[in-house]
Protein backbone atom coordinates (compact mmCIF):
# COMPACT_ATOMS: atom_id res chain seq x y z
CA UNK A 1 0.00 0.00 0.00
CA UNK A 2 1.47 3.38 -0.71
CA UNK A 3 0.50 7.45 -0.29
CA UNK A 4 0.33 8.81 -3.77
CA UNK A 5 0.53 12.66 -3.65
CA UNK A 6 -0.94 14.72 -6.80
CA UNK A 7 -0.94 18.92 -7.52
CA UNK A 8 -4.22 19.56 -7.82
CA UNK A 9 -3.83 21.76 -10.52
CA UNK A 10 -1.87 20.54 -13.07
CA UNK A 11 -1.56 16.61 -12.18
CA UNK A 12 2.12 16.16 -11.29
CA UNK A 13 3.06 13.29 -9.29
CA UNK A 14 4.34 15.39 -5.94
CA UNK A 15 5.52 12.15 -4.41
CA UNK A 16 4.58 8.61 -2.86
CA UNK A 17 5.32 7.08 0.68
CA UNK A 18 4.94 3.39 0.89
CA UNK A 19 3.34 2.21 4.30
CA UNK A 20 2.53 -0.87 5.70
CA UNK A 21 0.24 1.44 8.91
CA UNK A 22 0.18 4.94 9.01
CA UNK A 23 -1.98 6.34 11.58
CA UNK A 24 -3.81 9.43 10.29
CA UNK A 25 -2.79 11.73 13.12
CA UNK A 26 0.71 11.77 11.37
CA UNK A 27 -0.81 12.89 8.30
CA UNK A 28 -2.66 15.54 9.97
CA UNK A 29 -5.71 14.20 8.10
CA UNK A 30 -7.64 15.33 11.10
CA UNK A 31 -7.28 18.38 10.55
CA UNK A 32 -9.32 18.82 7.37
CA UNK A 33 -13.17 19.36 7.29
CA UNK A 34 -15.25 16.44 5.81
CA UNK A 35 -15.49 18.57 2.95
CA UNK A 36 -12.06 19.12 2.41
CA UNK A 37 -11.34 15.27 2.98
CA UNK A 38 -13.62 14.43 0.59
CA UNK A 39 -12.05 16.30 -1.81
CA UNK A 40 -8.90 15.66 -1.16
CA UNK A 41 -8.54 12.32 -0.67
CA UNK A 42 -9.39 9.22 -2.77
CA UNK A 43 -8.84 5.53 -1.57
CA UNK A 44 -8.28 3.04 -4.83
CA UNK A 45 -9.17 -0.64 -4.63
CA UNK A 46 -5.42 -1.65 -3.60
CA UNK A 47 -5.42 0.04 -0.02
CA UNK A 48 -3.51 3.04 -1.90
CA UNK A 49 -4.28 6.47 -1.22
CA UNK A 50 -4.17 9.46 -3.66
CA UNK A 51 -3.85 12.81 -1.96
CA UNK A 52 -4.52 16.37 -3.69
CA UNK A 53 -1.88 18.91 -2.84
CA UNK A 54 -0.22 22.02 -4.97
CA UNK A 55 3.42 21.28 -6.51
CA UNK A 56 5.90 24.32 -6.31
CA UNK A 57 5.38 25.40 -9.89
CA UNK A 58 1.84 26.03 -9.22
CA UNK A 59 2.00 27.46 -5.88
CA UNK A 60 4.38 29.85 -7.64
CA UNK A 61 2.09 30.63 -10.29
CA UNK A 62 -0.81 31.33 -7.76
CA UNK A 63 1.44 33.63 -6.11
CA UNK A 64 2.31 35.69 -8.67
CA UNK A 65 -1.24 35.78 -10.49
CA UNK A 66 -3.65 35.58 -7.15
CA UNK A 67 -6.59 35.87 -9.89
CA UNK A 68 -5.57 32.01 -10.81
CA UNK A 69 -7.63 31.36 -7.41
CA UNK A 70 -10.67 31.15 -8.84
CA UNK A 71 -10.60 28.36 -11.12
CA UNK A 72 -9.61 24.93 -10.48
CA UNK A 73 -6.89 24.60 -12.99
CA UNK A 74 -5.31 27.13 -14.75
CA UNK A 75 -2.27 25.02 -16.61
CA UNK A 76 -3.28 25.16 -20.24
Amino acid sequence: MALHYFCRHCGIKVGSLEYTTVPTQSLGFQHLTNEERNDMISYKDNGDLHVLTICEDCQEALERNPHYHEHNTFIQ
